[in-house]
């Protein structure tokens, strides 16, 4: 039997610690991120990141049977697949884009961020930011509160 303070039970299905659980490794985040600039071959990943190859098909698999990435032939003889983003996949873009944002401000060189990304309706470089998707303002610590929703679980 739980004590009136342990308070545990209330997050055993919390959504950040679920998805940490499936993207919250380096490996798969970077994966993720390439994936957003167009790598799609099994060969680029292994390139591009350096990435022990038995690590690179765990992530990979694990990826795609979460429903991240769809696994896609695209030649025979020998069989060769490529890695494209699901819609789960790609709902993950704000994430990457708000990891990227904050590795640029507190982490970047002097010289600025690696990589930059630009809005291609306006032409403009983003800077991207969480808003609240009825009036539009930005959203961020210090005007949100949490309140227990629909999977809430009391005890």
């Amino acid at each position: 039997m739980r004590s009136e303070q342990d308070l545990t039970h209330r997050f055993e299905g919390e959504s950040v610690g679920r998805a940490l659980g499936l993207v919250g490794e380096r490996w798969t985040l970077l994966i993720l991120r390439e994936t957003f600039f167009g790598v799609r071959r099994y060969g680029e990943f292994a390139r591009n990141l350096a990435i022990p190859r038995p690590t690179l098909s765990a992530r990979l698999k694990t990826l795609v049977d979460a429903g991240l990435l769809d696994r896609v032939r695209y030649a025979t003889d020998p069989d060769r697949h490529e890695y494209r983003l699901t819609q789960a996949g790609r709902d993950l873009f704000p994430a990457i884009a708000a990891l990227m944002r904050w590795g640029d401000t507190y982490l970047a060189g002097p010289e600025g961020p690696p990589i930059v990304l630009r809005h291609n309706d306006c032409g403009h470089l983003d800077e991207p930011f969480l808003a609240c998707g009825h009036c539009g303002g930005p959203i961020t610590a210090d005007n949100v509160s949490s309140e227990p929703g629909p999977g809430f679980r009391n005890n």
